[in-house]
């Protein structure tokens, strides 16, 4: 039988993987450019790919993890993910450029419908706790891969800030196949739901979920991928140095990271409804100021852009965790990845787009406008009633 804390930190490790191996070409496509011969709007958009991939497959990772293996969805997700984030650097045209890419993103699909409810499955009862921890590795990733792609860029090239992460991911790997076996937790005291609605309120949590997913990942993606090159553009009084800016960004992004576990105790404490108004109405505001802002003042916003996107993140994953029995839990969350990277992917094209026509002033009001949708979704949600534990049941 697998330890529930062995299992949980190799999920935690994977969920930093995934976001760092999706966002290195955000941070290094600054100085990839020179290298094709082509602008950052003309470069950014052969990510859209990765991104759809990143959405699109989670159906298919989703069903695999309930109806095959979990464990093993997971030893495909290291190994695949790590060869193809070395095949990145080795690409030599834009349209190589484009497939490797998309590749990454295909194998990072399998993680949050797979690892979510892997984690969620060996979680005791701080449901919200635990899913606050998973969301600060993630969020590490998404700082670090700032920080280390603008190092490695400028000390060694962009080429090796792909094939050193590759390498170490294959290795973890290889760690995870030794340490975790195939097991079943159907059964167990986290199988059951946690929390409950009336009835004929429940159409009220899916249509919330999926109006606040599609307007928070849009957002997410959205600013994830153009931080990099908006901290370019508007903290030249500070720094210009690639390295500098990684450091700047991921230093936001911590504040990110704990938000995300502060929200995760909040979770276990308050009804979701409690939690998610407040953020919900945080990230208009925010964005609208942010259009017009520089130097100092963009990067105190900007904390507050990125504690609002990663605490909403959390409050969906938790949704989903508590209102689904674990031996579907990974489809649900396949149906909220699909349907939020889904979105999310089409949001590298539009940042490009937005990017070209207005700048990043044009870019933030457009996204500040479609986060109003999130207030709707905080409104839809109904009162939440928590739900008795089933009894403890061995697994099979």
């Amino acid at each position: 039988m697998n330890r529930p804390q062995t299992v949980i930190n190799y999920v935690n490790i994977a969920h930093f993987i995934d976001h760092y191996a999706m966002l290195i070409f955000a941070a290094a496509v600054i100085v990839m450019g020179p290298v094709f011969g082509m602008p950052y709007g003309d470069l950014l958009p052969y990510a859209t790919p990765g991104f759809i991939a990143f959405g699109a497959g989670s159906l298919a990772t989703g069903w695999l993890g309930d109806r095959w293996s979990r464990r093993h969805m997971m030893v495909i997700f290291f190994l695949g993910i790590g060869v193809s984030m070395i095949a990145v650097g080795l690409v030599q045209t834009p349209l190589q450029l484009g497939i490797a890419l998309f590749v990454v993103g295909l194998f990072a699909a399998i993680y949050h419908p797979v690892g979510t409810a892997m984690m969620v499955s060996y979680s005791d009862k701080n449901l919200g706790r635990e899913v606050g921890i998973n969301g600060v590795w993630g969020n590490l990733g998404v700082a670090s891969s700032a920080l280390v792609t603008g190092a490695a860029a400028q000390l060694l090239g962009w080429r090796w800030a792909f094939i050193l992460p590759g390498l170490m991911t294959i290795i973890v790997g290889l760690a995870f196949m030794h340490a975790v076996h195939h097991e079943v937790r159907t059964g167990h005291k986290t199988a059951g739901v946690t929390a409950r609605v009336s009835r004929n309120a429940m159409w009220r949590v899916v249509a919330a979920l999926m109006v606040t997913v599609i307007a928070s990942s849009t957002t997410f993606n959205a600013i994830t991928v153009a931080l990099p090159k908006l901290f370019a553009e508007r903290l030249t009084d500070i720094t210009t140095s690639p390295a500098t800016l990684g450091v700047i960004t991921a230093c936001v992004y911590v504040f990110g990271a704990l938000t995300q576990y502060t929200i995760g105790g909040l979770i276990d404490r308050f009804s979701l409804r409690a939690v998610f108004f407040p953020l919900s109405i945080a990230l208009t505001p925010l964005l609208y100021l942010a259009a017009e802002s520089q130097n100092v003042a963009l990067i105190v916003i900007t904390i507050g852009i990125v504690m609002a996107m990663f605490g909403q993140v959390t409050v969906n994953d938790a949704m989903v965790g508590k209102y689904t029995a674990d031996q579907w839990r990974a489809r649900a969350y396949s149906v909220r990845y699909f349907v939020g990277f889904t979105a999310a992917g089409a949001s590298v094209g539009l940042v490009a787009w937005l990017h070209e026509h207005g700048g990043f002033a044009l870019t933030l009001r457009v996204f500040s406008a479609l986060c109003l949708l999130m207030i709707l979704g905080a409104a839809l949600f109904p009162p939440e009633q928590r739900a008795s534990a089933p009894a403890p049941q061995p697994a099979e």
